[in-house]
């Protein structure tokens, strides 16, 4: 016990562990431990954001996509799947009706559509900055050249979320198909930072065929990359996917490893995902509790909401919804927490 406290003192004072160290901490973390991190996590996190939470107005613009991912439930395989897109009206009139709601960061969220080229979204991220000059615009839209990125960039998009699912290239083949690779996913992510963006990365925790040590490479990888966010959340199955049958990642692990990640780098942007409030109905508190400190609630069109099923029973009504961001409010309160009105981008 006194072993790992001691590990989680060292992370602390030097945002680095081994990966032998990062295993050990995993493998043998006990309530005490838990709640020590926890701990050293929201003290790390308070000094450089207070008690803010930035909510970001989730937009998710379509649920075509070319790739096949053997985790997703909006794979390219799966018939059951019912398709739509959002054109660029639609989505304007989400970020008219986030913005009046106090949201200052729409992310555009989708599959590899193609109909989303470069025009049609650097028209789109135009429009956006154009209406609303004090938002910013992430894109969660996948794999891109870096001509693409940069057009992106240059039209005015400030983040970009790629997870990078798994640092160890072995895994990352068992969980998709032959026509997506590992240095494929690593080179986008470095074309991202390299262009200017605001990065986010992140992995599924209990991922099929995930091992401690395969976690303790994610870690060590997000100590070298120093992403400026980061989202994780539990694996949770989805019924018309190649792993319907394999057993959901464990909320208790996923927080545990935001405290760590905070700990690693005390000023990143850390989500408390929709995953995880899918698995345990106070399951965005735990993750705030734990070091997170961004909320990203859902502003798509509710007719299209339950299309986009990343997994099974995922959330996008009740607290998940833009809408009910007054109870959400309260909830934080609760808790000891803030929402602000606020773009939340990172301090450096």
């Amino acid at each position: 016990m006194n072993e790992i406290i001691a590990l989680i003192d060292k992370l602390a004072k030097e945002h680095s562990l081994s990966a032998e160290e990062y295993e050990k901490l995993i493998e043998f973390r006990t309530p005490e431990a838990v709640k020590y991190i926890r701990e050293k996590a929201v003290e790390a996190r308070k000094e450089v954001y207070s008690n803010k939470v930035f909510i970001r107005g989730l937009i998710e613009i379509s649920n075509i996509c070319k790739n096949d991912c053997l985790y997703c439930g909006i794979r390219r395989s799966n018939k059951n799947c019912s398709r739509y897109r959002l054109n660029a009206d639609e989505i304007l009139e989400c970020c008219k009706e986030g913005y009046a709601l106090g949201f200052r960061t729409f992310v555009l969220q989708g599959g590899e559509d193609a109909y989303y080229d470069d025009d049609v979204l650097t028209d789109i991220i135009s429009r956006i900055k154009t209406s609303f000059a004090d938002c910013a615009v992430t894109l969660s839209l996948g794999e891109r050249s870096r001509e693409s990125y940069q057009r992106l960039f240059e039209a005015g998009a400030d983040r970009y979320l790629l997870r990078h699912e798994t640092a160890n290239e072995e895994h990352y083949r068992r969980l998709h198909p032959d026509s997506m690779s590992f240095s494929e996913r690593m080179e986008c992510l470095k074309n991202l930072k390299e262009i200017g963006f605001q990065v986010g990365c992140g992995f599924m925790v209990g991922s099929p065929f995930q091992t401690t040590s395969d976690i303790a490479r994610d870690l060590k990888f997000i100590e070298k990359f120093s992403p400026d966010m980061c989202g994780i959340g539990p694996f949770i199955p989805h019924k018309d996917t190649p792993f319907a049958d394999q057993s959901a990642g464990s909320a208790e692990l996923t927080c545990f490893l935001l405290s760590v990640i905070r700990l690693i780098k005390p000023n990143i942007l850390l989500p408390a995902t929709t995953a995880l409030g899918s698995v345990n109905s106070d399951g965005r508190e735990k993750g705030i509790q734990s070091g997170a400190n961004v909320i990203m609630p859902n502003l798509s069109p509710h007719s299209v909401r339950k299309k986009y099923e990343l997994y099974n029973n995922k959330l996008s009504d009740g607290d998940e919804s833009a809408q009910n961001l007054m109870n959400l409010k309260q909830k934080m309160l609760n808790i000891g927490y803030e929402i602000v009105t606020d773009r939340g981008d990172i301090v450096k």
